[in-house]
C-alpha cells in the first residue's frame, strides 16, 4: 500500500484522504489531542510539511515533492501500524496556546486543570497577585507548572516528579519558556522531598487509572509511562496519599486542586465527610476537585 500510495498520490488533498482511510482502517484511538482520524491526519500532514497548523485549506491542492510525499507517508504509516500517539511522532503537544516538547519519557499533556488556569482559577482565587508560592505535584512534562507561572506572575513554583526522565523533559520545557528562575524542578515521591515547604496553591494531575481500566487501555496509551497512569486497584492510591499529606504543605488559606479522571464516585465513597468542590470543565464537573486547607482530611488513616 505504501508503494502504491507513493506512486499515485500527488496533492495534500490526496494524502489527507488516504490518511483518514488508513487511520480508520487501522482502528486507531484518538485521545492525545485529536478527536478524529481527520483531525489527526491534518495535524500530522501540516506538521511534517512545516506548514501552519491552522491553515489546511490554502494548501489542499498543493502538489508534493517526492521527498515530501515519502516523509508524510512514512509518518502516516508509523501512526497506523505502530499506534504511536501523534505527539510522540511530532515531539510536541499543545494545551491551549502553549506548546510543549514531549517524548516517551512523559505522558502526553492533557489536563482539565489546564482549562482553569488561564482564568486564574476564578472565582476561587480572588487575588491572583497574592499567590506567592505554588506547587505542581506530579509535573511530568512541566506543562501545568508553566501554566501556573503565566497565571500567577508573583508565584515561585516548585514542580515535582518521581521520574528523573520526566524532570529532564520538564527542564527542556521550562528552559524553552525562559522560566528557570521561577520554576524549581525537584525529584520527589509526592511530598517526600518537600519537608517544611508550604504553598498558597497546590495543583496535581497524578496517576489515576484503576487496575481494570489499565488492563483495557488502547494500544496508544501503552506507549506512555505506566507509572504516570496506574494508581492501584481503585485508581486513587496517589490521590489518597495527596489528601493525607497536603494540609502539611499548604499555607493557612492555601488551596488544593486535583484531577482524578472518572473516579468521583469512588473518591466520595472513600471520603464521605470531605466537602469536595467539583470544578466545571469542558466535559462536566466530575474530574477536578478543590479543597481548602481546613477542609482536608489531614492525617487521618486512609
Amino acid at each position: 500500500m505504501f508503494i502504491e500510495a507513493k506512486n499515485r498520490l500527488q496533492t495534500i488533498r490526496d494524502v489527507l484522504r488516504f490518511a483518514v482511510s488508513r487511520f480508520n482502517d487501522a482502528e486507531l484511538h484518538f485521545g492525545h489531542g485529536s478527536a478524529s482520524a481527520y483531525d489527526e491526519a491534518a495535524y500530522l500532514i501540516l506538521h511534517t510539511l512545516h506548514l501552519p497548523l491552522d491553515q489546511l485549506k490554502p494548501f489542499l491542492d498543493a502538489r508534493l515533492l517526492p521527498a515530501e510525499l515519502e516523509l508524510v507517508l512514512k509518518t502516516i504509516e508509523r501512526r497506523a501500524t505502530e499506534k504511536i500517539p501523534a505527539a510522540y511522532l511530532t515531539k510536541e503537544a499543545w494545551l491551549g496556546d502553549f506548546r510543549f516538547y514531549v517524548d516517551e519519557r512523559v505522558i502526553v499533556p492533557r489536563s482539565f486543570i489546564a482549562e482553569l488556569l488561564p482564568e486564574q482559577l476564578a472565582p476561587w482565587i480572588e487575588e491572583p497577585e497574592e499567590v506567592y508560592s505554588a506547587l505542581d505535584l506530579c509535573t511530568g512534562s512541566g506543562c501545568l507548572a508553566i501554566l501556573l507561572a503565566h497565571a500567577f506572575p508573583n508565584a515561585a513554583i516548585d514542580a515535582t516528579d518521581i521520574s528523573n526522565d520526566a524532570l529532564q523533559v520538564a527542564g527542556k520545557n521550562v528552559a524553552e519558556y525562559g522560566l528557570e528562575d521561577r520554576i524549581d524542578l525537584i525529584r520527589s515521591d509526592l511530598f517526600a522531598a518537600l519537608t517544611d515547604r508550604r504553598y498558597d496553591l497546590i495543583v496535581s494531575n497524578p496517576p489515576y487509572v484503576n487496575a481494570e481500566a489499565m488492563a483495557a487501555l488502547p494500544e496508544e496509551y501503552r506507549h506512555e509511562p505506566e507509572s504516570a497512569l496506574a494508581s492501584g486497584e481503585d485508581g486513587l492510591k496517589a490521590t489518597k496519599a495527596i489528601l493525607r499529606d497536603a494540609a502539611n504543605h499548604l499555607t493557612d488559606d492555601g488551596m488544593l486542586i486535583v484531577e482524578i479522571g472518572h473516579n468521583r464516585g469512588t473518591l466520595e465513597h472513600a471520603f464521605p465527610d470531605t466537602p469536595f468542590t467539583w470544578l466545571e470543565t469542558s466535559t462536566g464537573n466530575e474530574f477536578v476537585f478543590l479543597l481548602k486547607r481546613d477542609q482536608l482530611p489531614g492525617h487521618q488513616a486512609l
